[in-house]
């Protein structure tokens, strides 16, 4: 049997990690600016979290959610009060598709409609309605071309506004930044318009901080720095440092009922070891806080070279935008420089690297930078 061909792969085989760097089989030593997709939000290996997931599989690796595991319930604790909503309840999944159908399912099941408003550029996922809700009909099966969403400008109040009024939106998804769609972030009025229409008018506000959550800007959450409080907020990629991991944040307002959702895998003891680790490890050693001020530094720097059209983001969710298409310098900056980036289309470089990034990193990482920019 063979894989199915459907990555594009660099010819690199990543052996080892070690906090913001990796190693191929060569032995050749890479800075990783990117984290597997923003996955890494501890750092790779991370000493504490290797133990705890050690000692927790060889305790009890799964049992599946017909006993208690107290693991789910102080995570839930730890992190509502790590992130601000400790009075929201939490629901356990896989992956941060799945944090999505479950958030979208909800939303349905509470109002009883069934359009979608998401945005222009938007990724939810690759799977059902996620992958409806994703601007990108390239991977948008037929199956899942169903009629239930409507994607609308970002940052457009009086589109947006307009739409909501119809009064038959069961639910609008918006990133807290947007990723894929290269480093996009919502304006501040926009977001106050958008909660404000939405409990207008019986809508469910849903913020996928899939990728710009977890620390990753320098806040728990990207829309905290607009002071809004979605009805749901869907998370992965950053809650367990790679082990595979997502989660609902759900508002009071919704009354859990027997059966209306379920997994096998998720939420089992293993992954809740993962994602406590991720917790003691940010609040240890104030990755958050890090991310923030790491972040300013390297967004300072980055708007003072030269041939950067836009630089884009928050904390260290960074986006920069060039004129010509950037595959040749990502390919430099990976083969000459050894250096992970990540691309949003054709013309933005995205980094997303482990909230532990230095100071001297980024500083090392700017001089690559250069250097592949000749």
């Amino acid at each position: 049997m063979r894989l199915f061909d459907v990555y594009p792969l660099f010819d690199i085989n990543v052996v080892k990690g070690k906090g913001c760097r990796v190693w191929d089989s060569r032995g050749t030593e890479y800075l990783d600016l990117y984290g597997g997709h923003a996955v890494i939000s501890i750092g790779h290996a991370h000493p504490h979290y290797v133990d705890m997931i050690g000692r927790q599989v060889a305790t009890l690796g799964f049992y599946s959610n017909s006993v208690v595991n107290t693991l789910q319930q102080q995570l839930a604790e730890r992190l509502g009060k790590m992130c601000g909503y400790d009075d929201y309840a939490l629901f356990l999944i896989n992956s941060g598709a799945e944090a999505n159908e479950n958030a979208l399912k909800l939303a349905s099941f509470y109002n009883g409609r069934t359009r979608i408003v998401s945005f222009v550029q938007a990724f939810h996922g690759r799977t059902s309605l996620a992958v409806e809700a994703t601007d990108n009909p390239k991977i948008i099966a037929p199956v899942n071309a169903c009629g239930h969403v409507t994607y609308l400008p970002l940052n457009d109040i009086q589109v947006m506004e307009q739409e909501l009024a119809k009064g038959d939106v069961c639910a609008v998804i918006i990133e807290g930044i947007q990723g894929v769609g290269g480093i996009q972030v919502p304006d501040t009025p926009f977001l106050h318009a958008l909660r404000a229409a939405c409990t207008r008018h019986n809508t469910v506000l849903v913020l996928d901080e899939i990728q710009s959550g977890y620390g990753r800007t320098g806040q728990f959450f990207a829309h905290q720095y607009s002071d809004i409080r979605p009805d749901m907020i869907t998370v992965a990629k950053g809650i367990a440092n790679g082990f595979p991991m997502g989660g609902v944040l759900i508002s009071p307002m919704f009354t859990p009922v027997y059966g209306q959702l379920g997994t096998t895998f998720g939420g089992n003891h293993l992954a809740c070891s993962a994602a406590l680790a991720v917790l003691d490890v940010m609040e240890q050693e104030s990755l958050i806080e890090n991310a923030a001020t790491v972040g300013s530094y390297l967004i300072g720097e980055l708007k003072q070279l030269p041939g950067i059209k836009e630089v884009r983001g928050r904390g260290l969710m960074i986006g920069l935008e060039f004129e010509q298409p950037i595959k040749e310098l990502r390919n430099r900056l990976l083969h000459e420089q050894h250096v992970f980036t990540g691309a949003s289309g054709t013309h933005v470089l995205r980094l997303l690297p482990p909230l532990c990034l230095s100071r001297e990193e980024s500083t090392s990482f700017l001089d690559k930078l250069n250097k592949a920019l000749k």
